[in-house]
């Protein structure tokens, strides 16, 4: 079956553009002209991934996200007109798993989206473990659950591949931009921050929890999951 997309976008002509390049690459499209019709139509749709702009008549994106992130892990997409670092950091922080700003360009959007959708749907995993498990720690990619202490936690995806990532390769020192070439999949076109802002919020998840393990800054080079 073809993967879904929801674009939530009130621009007809935006809107109508993504939906011709994304059918001709093979995904089955809804579309949303306001952030009200937007969460409402998540819940029928029931999409693999979402385009979400931010600024949205009825409800903005930020409202739509949140009410996304409450309910599921789907990827989304942030696509906006807005460029400034809060508005990419906000976004980042409240789970979106990427930032496109207008005016884009349809490749880049393509591989954004192909490179989401094979991040979260595994991909092909070349004989990797798809679980790993440390001291009060269990990353379960297979079934997409984080374990903390024997209780499950609410992650989004990009913070839970990246943990992963790092997990799978103990000790090793990645730098930023190692960061975002091999958890974002490409050439990301975004800035190192945004990686920042991801080793944060999993920080806030995992501090404390065991010291047997940590993630850990190697400050003038970048981050590594610590086994101890």
């Amino acid at each position: 079956m073809a993967e879904k997309i929801l674009v939530v976008e009130d621009d007809a002509n935006i809107a109508e553009l993504l939906r011709l390049y994304l059918e001709r690459e093979g995904y089955e499209i809804a579309i949303a002209y306001d952030g009200l019709d937007g969460a409402a139509k998540f819940e029928s749709v029931e999409p693999d991934l979402v385009l979400l702009d931010i600024m949205l008549p009825k409800l903005d994106g930020w409202e739509v996200l949140r009410r996304i992130r409450a309910k599921a892990k789907t990827p989304v997409i942030m696509v906006t007109a807005k460029g400034e670092t809060f508005d990419k950091v906000t976004g980042l922080e409240m789970g979106a798993d990427d930032y496109i700003v207008k005016p884009f360009d349809m490749k880049e959007v393509v591989a954004r989206i192909h490179a989401v959708l094979r991040r979260y749907g595994g991909g092909e995993d070349k004989g990797q473990p798809r679980r790993l498990t440390f001291d009060k720690l269990i990353i379960d990619m297979e079934s997409f659950v984080l374990t903390v202490d024997g209780k499950e936690v609410d992650i989004p995806p990009k913070e839970m591949e990246l943990l992963y990532f790092m997990a799978s390769s103990p000790n090793r020192v990645f730098t930023r931009n190692q960061l975002l070439d091999e958890v974002w999949g490409f050439d990301y076109f975004g800035d190192s921050r945004t990686v920042d802002v991801h080793i944060k919020r999993l920080r806030e998840k995992l501090e404390n929890v065991s010291d047997k393990w940590s993630l850990k800054t190697v400050w003038g080079v970048g981050y590594k999951f610590e086994l101890k």
